[in-house]
């Protein structure tokens, strides 16, 4: 079982920590990855240009695809500008951890 390191609950929903790449040749998941700082993350790629904000939406727009949520549930807290992001998924958190557990977990 995947410890909870790149997911985080809170009361608007749940918080997700990703690695984005873009200019890729496909949008995908790739997998959950530790990085230097021993953290979690899930490593995404996008073709999209890191120009205002496109990678940001293709990568939201991917994750929301991937758990099958509505692409506007999903928001950068942090890192709109960095490759390391912190989504918030919206919603119930009862509801979100164990479906993102249980894809997370497809992952690995």
């Amino acid at each position: 079982m995947i410890d909870a390191g790149p997911l985080a609950a809170e009361a608007r929903g749940v918080r997700l920590a990703v690695r984005v790449s873009p200019r890729a040749a496909s949008d995908e998941i790739v997998g959950v990855t530790r990085g230097a700082d021993d953290r979690l993350w899930v490593e995404a790629r996008v073709r999209a240009l890191p120009d205002k904000g496109k990678a940001n939406a293709a990568v939201a727009k991917l994750i929301a695809r991937e758990i099958g949520v509505a692409k506007t549930s999903l928001s950068v807290l942090s890192g709109s500008t960095n490759r390391n992001k912190i989504l918030l998924i919206e919603g119930d958190p009862g509801d979100l951890m164990p479906l993102l557990t249980d894809w997370l977990e497809g992952l690995l």
